[in-house]
Parts: structure tokens; C-alpha cells; sequence
């Protein structure tokens, strides 16, 4: 996930990192980390993604669409 989005939905919504921290249930070091690129737990994504208002599948796309090209140039 671009980390821009992330940032933009938190701020969109008047959120500080803290305020997304305690709505997920995690650190806010650890969130910190996730919207500088961290790639979050499915449980984690999902929580972020309903709080949020986004798809919580954004998080892995790109790296299923990477991994699936890599195993088919592979086979």
C-alpha cells in the first residue's frame, strides 16, 4: 500500500496515529511503522481497512501481483 493513502485517510478523518493506534488495538510505534511501509497482519489490515474506509486487501495487492508474475516467469 502507498503510504500517502494511508496517511491522507488518517488525516481526512482527523486521526493522529495514536487515535488509529487505539482503534486498531496495536502500538502506535507499530503503526508508525505500517504507514512507512510496514506490511500490517491480515487481522491488523482488516481492522485498519474498517476504520479507515478502505479495502483491507490493498495492503497485500501489490505483493500478489508481484509473486504471481515472478512464479509464472518461473514455470
Amino acid at each position: 500500500m502507498e503510504k500517502k493513502l494511508l496517511v491522507q485517510r488518517r488525516e481526512l478523518l482527523g486521526y493522529s496515529q495514536q487515535d488509529v493506534a487505539d482503534l486498531v488495538g496495536i502500538d502506535r510505534s507499530y503503526y508508525t511503522k505500517i504507514e512507512n511501509g510496514l506490511t500490517p497482519s491480515v487481522k491488523v489490515a482488516k481492522a485498519l481497512g474498517y476504520h479507515l474506509g478502505f479495502d483491507w486487501t490493498f495492503f497485500f495487492d501489490d505483493d500478489c501481483v508481484k509473486n504471481t508474475q515472478k512464479s509464472k516467469e518461473v514455470s
